[in-house]
């Protein structure tokens, strides 16, 4: 397997196994039809939490009939599989009573890498439309109450009837290498002691990537990139709560003090240029951490580094 194979294969937020039938979100006869049905399928959710399960194939959603679904909470349509499986979600307060089995609540940060495609992709949709349905509660027009619509998708005011649709924050994250093929890495003052990562910021409006990209490098670390060197990579959604992460790859500028690094003090507290065997170094001591398991940062990291960087829990 290359790298862009292992790369590609295991961006874990960016995998689903289930059509999102967007179609059927207004045909309220055949959602009806299908909470019935004795195969549909319902995932319970509260505070970015489900229910998992560690079985013999690994780590499992636990997936509730909707006789034994909370009758209380938002209901939204996640979509249907191949066999025609439907699945719902019910958006709630707290998660139901524990169950009878090992089961435990946990969260896309602690399970998103273990979670199959299918279930990866059921706990994404569902705690991002938890994540925006926690926000928008009154009308951005009016400030008149909102209701549920269109199968969880839409948000109708009471009173203008103005309809408000789940927005993503587009952000980019990218890996920058300068002349000696080192990578740029900055640390936050909040994240733990040796933890590295890429930089990262959000598009603002009227922006381009690639402008996204030059810009909060720049910001971040005084750094300046060759605008027509940022490549796309690959995107992955970020349900924390609202992103939609772009990875890319850049260069530095070839003008002389391109590369020199003066970090803004405020969203990075350092930063840093590694080079494969300062990284190899770093981790195999313990005093560099690399990002979590299911981030894109991780990915682009081990794209440019050539193999899959060591777990590590922090």
């Amino acid at each position: 397997m290359t790298v862009q194979q292992h790369f590609d294969r295991t961006l874990p937020l960016a995998r689903a196994g289930v059509d999102r039938a967007a179609e059927r979100r207004l045909d309220e006869p055949w959602l009806a039809a299908a909470w019935s049905h004795p195969s549909t399928r319902v995932l319970a959710v509260a505070e970015g939490k489900a229910f998992v399960a560690d079985t013999e194939s690994g780590t499992e959603l636990v997936l509730l009939s909707t006789f034994d679904a909370p009758d209380s909470g938002e209901r939204v349509f996640l979509g249907c599989d191949e066999d025609g499986t439907a699945y719902f979600a019910v958006l709630g307060a707290q998660l139901p009573g524990r169950l009878d089995g090992p089961e435990r609540p946990a969260g896309l940060r602690e399970v998103g890498g273990l979670l199959g495609a299918r279930d990866a992709g059921l706990l994404v949709h569902a705690v991002a439309l938890q994540n925006w349905h926690g926000a928008n509660r009154f009308c951005a027009n009016c400030g008149h109450e909102t209701v549920v619509a269109a199968a969880g998708h839409v948000r109708r005011c009471t009173s203008c009837a103005r309809e408000h649709y789940p927005r993503t924050d587009g952000a980019v994250i990218m890996l920058i290498t300068d002349d000696q093929d080192r990578a740029l890495l900055g640390r936050q003052a909040l994240w733990p002691e040796g933890r590295y990562s890429t930089l990262a910021g959000f598009v603002e409006p009227g922006e381009s990537l690639e402008q996204a990209v030059a810009r909060e490098v720049a910001e971040e670390s005084g750094v300046r990139i060759d605008l027509d060197s940022v490549g796309y990579v690959a995107s992955q959604p970020w349900p924390f709560p609202a992103s939609l992460m772009l990875g890319f790859t850049a260069k530095v500028d070839s003008a002389p003090g391109a590369a020199e690094i003066r970090v803004d003090g405020e969203e990075l507290d350092e930063a840093r240029w590694f080079s494969r065997e300062d990284l190899a170094a770093g981790m195999a001591a313990g005093t560099t951490l690399p990002p979590s398991g299911i981030s894109i940062a991780r990915r682009l990291i081990e794209l440019w580094y050539g193999r899959p960087l060591p777990e590590v829990s922090w």
